[in-house]
This record gives C-alpha cells, structure tokens and sequence, in this order.
C-alpha cells in the first residue's frame, strides 16, 4: 500500500506542479507593458497573494514531516 501512495504522490506532484508553473508563467505575461496596463500596487497585491500561498504550502509540508519524523521513534 505504502508504494502505492507514493505512485500517487509522484503522478499527482508532477501534474499539479507542472499545472502551477504553467500559471505562473501565464501570470508573469501580465508584466508585459505593452499588452497591459497596471500599477505597482496592482503588482504588489499578486506578487503578495502567491508569497502567501507558497508560505502555507511549505507549512503545510514542514508541519507533515516534522508529525512524521516524531511517529518514527522506535526501540532497537
């Protein structure tokens, strides 16, 4: 059962990171002052609304494997 979960994370890690870089990128071609028009405001709040969801995202891993890392404990 174990590898299957793991199958499952790596099918699903690759998917859904390729999908958020490839948003990413298509959120980076907002910069493009020829196509848009915004402020540095404007920026600002984007560049802050991902800061924050990539800081949650990395909590929410910190926090899985330090539970992990304390489950782990055996004698001998």
């Amino acid at each position: 059962m174990e590898r299957d979960k793991r199958e499952r994370f790596v099918e699903l890690g690759e998917a859904r990171v390729r999908k958020a870089t490839q948003m990413l990128r298509l959120i980076g071609n907002l910069s493009n002052p020829s196509n848009y028009e915004y402020t540095q405001e404007d920026a600002q709040k984007i560049l802050s609304a991902l800061d924050g969801e990539l800081k949650l995202l990395r909590a929410k891993f910190q926090a899985a494997l330090a539970r992990r890392a304390k489950d782990d404990f055996k004698l001998g």
